[in-house]
């Protein structure tokens, strides 16, 4: 079972993180801000996209957490928005139940997810982890496989020279297969390597191997780079043979 412990800010270049908490219920938003402050973040705040966008134009933010139903512009049309933008990571509130809106919200490139309801102590710590693995790494050496080259502390990565528009989890993700070739690895073991957990809806997985895949396979549909293994879960094939 996943322990909880007192979560403190991620700092960015030596100041405390900013968190953009996007949500149309004054008092979700309330209690989410208060936890985010009190776990040493920066926290602004919106109740519609518009708003939310304002604010990112004015001062980017490090993380978004954004609820899913907002009034006019939803939360699906913010993330896009946000994304057309600059790189953030997003964290989406979701109605319990909602499994085609969280898919979709993975979709257009959300980074995790969190269910209504939820413990506001449990998402502190899932912004803590999605703002620590975004974080510039130490001396790690550079990634090469079947055309594609990623940079773990620049996170950028390249096919065939041409840059990769991936969103955090991707970049993981696809760093962790390079860093294994040949290995089949569950659903489960991606979640808690990849994610850094050990439970979650693993659906999650399949849903960014799908998004990775149409980023680096010359035919996604066909895909010889990130194989399913019937049964396991998915292998990386730097070759490209079919195994």
């Amino acid at each position: 079972m996943q322990q909880f412990h007192e979560p403190t800010g991620v700092e960015r270049a030596g100041r405390s993180a900013r968190v953009l908490v996007v949500d149309d219920d004054p008092t979700v938003a309330e209690v989410v801000a208060g936890y985010l402050d009190r776990a040493g973040y920066v926290v602004d705040r919106a109740d519609d996209g518009p708003t939310a966008l304002t604010r990112a134009a004015g001062c980017w933010p490090d993380l978004v957490v954004l609820d899913l139903m907002l009034p006019g512009m939803d939360g699906l049309e913010v993330c896009r928005r946000l994304r057309g933008r600059g790189p953030v990571p997003v964290i989406m509130l979701t109605a319990r139940g909602d499994e085609d809106d969280r898919i979709l919200g993975l979709e257009v490139g959300a980074d995790d997810y969190v269910t209504k309801p939820f413990s506001p102590r449990e998402l502190v710590l899932r912004v803590e982890s999605v703002l620590r693995r975004s974080r510039p790494a130490g001396p790690a050496a550079t990634l090469t496989a079947a055309g594609l080259t990623l940079d773990p502390v620049a996170r950028r990565a390249t096919k065939s020279g041409t840059e990769l528009a991936l969103t955090l989890r991707e970049f993981d993700l696809l760093a962790f297969f390079l860093r294994h070739p040949g290995r089949a690895y569950g659903r489960e073991d991606l979640m808690r390597e990849v994610w850094g957990w050990d439970f979650g809806d693993l659906s999650t997985i399949t849903v960014h191997v799908r998004r990775l895949r149409g980023k680096v396979e010359d035919d996604p549909a066909r895909p010889r780079l990130i194989q399913t293994v019937w049964g396991v879960g998915y292998r990386f094939e730097p070759d490209g043979k079919e195994g």
